[in-house]
């Protein structure tokens, strides 16, 4: 069945959308930015012409307009008595050309594959008579796999046995999972804003109520927030990003950690830790472990230290909780493909060599990008993360989404701020992923800086000095 919007809560969820004129065209493009971030799903109803006009305070004339100018661009179909619906909107690979070489997809804030794959891949090929000879429906994970996360885990001072780990397809699949086994309607849960927006999606998508705690690049976690939050909220679990958050790039001390197990051990919440940036230290030796108790359910994969090709991932979590996961995991697949976490058992040991080579690839693009942004938009507000893989971007005016959409134009496709939020906001801030090679990023920034003066009506800052630049970083 499709999911209806409200003409109200389309009206908010577009927040500041009036950013260029005709206005029926600025309203179309606060649409398709909503329908491309997939903050309005595919097959969702628009709302009547007259409601959000009314909801708007537009004429109906200019809310014709829109749906005029969307359906001319393929985002929306309607048909009389039916009313307007919207469409899925195709995404191609992120952190590369396009096939037509004209543009570069920085959606999504994934690397390119680890050199050496490949290589690991066909060592496993030669050996696949001894794969093949399993019955291939694994729902638990493969025993040499969980060995080897487990060992992972231990070797952090988590002890971890191999019974307390289920291998999943990829991080966005244990998301679904531990959210499912933990969520309904009625419930509620806490999330970072700005936080990872498909967490944010799987959570909805339980039906739960979600409310925010926010964190920034400048400060970290506001923990008086939390602890409030926490009380107030009573959440039955809260998902966090503690080292390396996507997109601010903070990580936790230990005094955050305990505060977010204090409080979740007081409001009976079950804290949901996503460690997929966790290993992904640049200038950083390893982060200091934190401790969030043995009641945390732990989520990792291989997507952003490997490749996001290679669809494993994990949960750690106390058996009785695994034990609950593989029951209900039927229900959406039937086990991780035994090739897959052949591969993944062999890359697991070779982590010592695979890290400090991510770390210095990351290096590059995020240097090269930094000194870029710094040199020709001086007058945002540039962050030097310590690793991870984007930049969370403050603009000198709020028009992220307006940028995002003028870029797109121009074959530079971005995730506008308010992509990243939970509860509204961020039209102030853009993530920059710096996972693309340098020369594409470079080119990148030079569209966002040759559409920026326009897009927000400032004359172009000076440029500063690039040598400048590069040695602040340095």
């Amino acid at each position: 069945m499709d999911s209806r919007i409200g003409a109200r809560a389309l009206a908010v969820t577009l927040g500041g959308w009036r950013t260029r004129t005709p206005t029926y065209e600025a309203l179309a493009d606060g649409i398709r930015l909503l329908c491309l971030d997939n903050r309005i799903a595919a097959h969702t109803a628009l709302p009547a012409e007259r409601e959000l006009a009314g909801a708007l305070g537009l004429s109906r004339a200019t809310v014709a307009a829109a749906y005029r100018s969307l359906r001319e661009s393929g985002h929306i179909e309607s048909t009389r008595g039916s009313g307007s619906i919207t469409l899925p909107q195709v995404r191609r690979g992120a952190g590369r050309v396009f096939d037509d070489g004209d543009g570069i997809d920085l959606q999504q804030a994934s690397p390119a594959a680890w050199p050496g794959l490949a290589g690991v891949m066909a060592e496993v090929g030669a050996d696949a008579a001894s794969l093949v000879g399993r019955p291939g429906y694994d729902i638990v994970g493969s025993i040499d796999l969980r060995v080897a996360i487990a060992d992972r885990y231990s070797a952090r001072g988590i002890p971890t046995d191999p019974e307390e780990i289920l291998v999943t397809n990829g991080g966005q699949h244990a998301i679904h999972l531990v959210t499912d086994a933990l969520l309904h309607p009625g419930t509620t849960a806490l999330l970072e804003t700005p936080t990872y927006p498909h967490a944010t999606e799987a959570i909805k998508a339980t039906g739960a109520r979600v409310t925010g705690t926010p964190v920034t690049v400048e400060d970290g976690w506001d923990l008086d927030r939390a602890v409030q939050a926490f009380r107030r909220a009573r959440p039955a679990l809260a998902y966090l990003m503690p080292w390396f958050q996507n997109p601010t790039g903070r990580t936790m001390t230990p005094l955050d950690a305990a505060t977010f197990r204090a409080a979740a051990d007081a409001a009976g919440s079950v804290l949901v830790i996503d460690e997929t940036t966790a290993e992904l230290a640049i200038d950083a030796a390893a982060p200091v472990p934190l401790d969030f108790g043995h009641r945390a359910v732990r989520i990792g994969s291989l997507g952003k230290t490997v490749w996001g090709g290679l669809r494993v991932g994990w949960v750690r979590g106390d058996r009785a909780f695994i034990r609950r996961l593989v029951a209900s995991r039927p229900r959406r697949d039937l086990g991780t493909a035994e090739f897959e976490q052949a591969v993944a058992t062999r890359l697991l040991r070779m982590m010592p060599d695979i890290l400090p080579q991510r770390a210095a690839l990351l290096g590059r693009g995020r240097d090269a990008v930094v000194a870029a942004l710094r040199t020709s938009l001086p007058g945002w507000k540039v962050p030097l993360p310590d690793g991870g893989v984007s930049l969370w971007v403050g603009l000198d005016a709020p028009r992220s989404g307006s940028l995002v959409l003028a870029a797109r134009r121009e074959g530079v496709l971005l995730s506008a701020g308010p992509r990243f939020s939970v509860d509204g906001g961020y039209e102030s801030y853009l993530r920059v992923p710096f996972t693309a090679p340098a020369g594409q990023m470079r080119d990148a920034v030079a569209v966002l800086a040759r559409l920026w003066p326009e897009v927000s009506g400032h004359a172009a800052a000076p440029a500063i000095d690039e040598t400048e630049a590069v040695a602040a970083i340095v």
